[in-house]
């Protein structure tokens, strides 16, 4: 939870200099890149998060690796989170980073979960209607999930919306061994 009240701070401030550079989406792009390398390869994530490593020696690396390839406020932002000691911050500030651009934009996350995968047709519908009902707008992920039977479970921030056949016999044995 604190981690991710810090990582919040981090990601504004990143954000709020992106955007005055009207840089968002490429800072965006950026961050994504610099965590999926150090995803992929265990022994440079470990090299970035190591405390033992010496933090200018982590500079140094993270510069040449990075001051041609990302823009200057993502390296400055990754060089921040070295200085300040903060190196395991990345992947949550990446996360409330991609938050304050889905605000930006005026859109929320959607997850629409299924038994199988709706068709474009109706995945469209669906978030069609979602949008008039919320009066809002959505960035849509699809997930399948064969163990809702059938249905669709909704997550849309902190709000469920459980329309599924599990979610429905789930609610219906919790009634009935409430009563009993």
């Amino acid at each position: 939870m604190a981690s991710e009240k810090l990582a919040r701070r981090y990601a504004i401030a990143v954000f709020s200099l992106a955007s005055e550079e009207k840089a968002v989406d490429r800072v965006g792009d950026d961050l994504s890149t610099i965590a999926a390398v150090f995803a992929a390869d265990p022994r440079l994530a470990e090299f970035f998060t190591a405390p033992i490593v010496d933090r200018t020696e982590k500079e140094r690396a993270l510069t040449a690796a990075f001051a041609d390839r990302v823009h200057e406020i993502s390296l400055h932002a990754l060089l921040l989170l070295v200085r300040k000691r903060r190196e395991s911050l990345l992947g949550a500030l990446l996360i409330e980073y991609r938050k304050l651009e889905l605000a930006g934009r005026g859109e929320e996350p959607l997850t629409i979960a299924s038994a199988r995968a709706l068709s474009s047709d109706e995945l469209h519908a669906l978030v069609e209607r979602l949008e008039r009902l919320y009066d809002k707008k959505f960035e849509v992920t699809q997930a399948v999930d064969p163990a809702l039977i059938g249905g669709v479970r909704i997550l849309m921030g902190d709000r469920r919306i459980d329309g599924s056949v599990s979610g429905r016999l789930e609610a219906l044995s919790r009634t009935l061994f409430a009563t009993s």
